[in-house]
């Protein structure tokens, strides 16, 4: 199965695999390798989040250089124990929202 991330509003894609080993789905969402997703348009910020059991994760934003779109992505460099499987992997929410859309074929 082919799972694809878009930004929405210019429907560029930020991340897509078929290969099982490159993609994770965890806790609802979709966790991709650094090497499904399209890099030059992701830029990981220095913003944070602290989820109480999975750690500190950095918000990452869509930027082509024409549009930019906050947070639709996020990286936990260093989980806690026990969610080790997300690190250095980059977040997106599963189905459609404000700011990405998810397809699979």
């Amino acid at each position: 199965m082919r799972v694809t991330i878009k930004e929405r509003a210019t429907g560029t894609v930020l991340a897509t695999t078929d290969d099982p080993n490159q993609v994770l789905a965890f806790e609802g969402n979709w966790y991709f390798a650094p090497a499904a997703v399209n890099q030059d348009v992701l830029k990981v910020t220095a913003n944070t989040y602290t989820c109480g059991y999975k750690g500190t994760c950095n918000w990452v934003n869509f930027d082509d250089g024409t549009h930019m779109t906050p947070q639709v992505a996020w990286v936990y460099p260093s989980p806690k124990p026990g969610y080790e499987q997300i690190a250095g992997r980059y977040g997106f929410y599963a189905g459609d929202r404000l700011t990405t859309v998810e397809e699979r074929a």
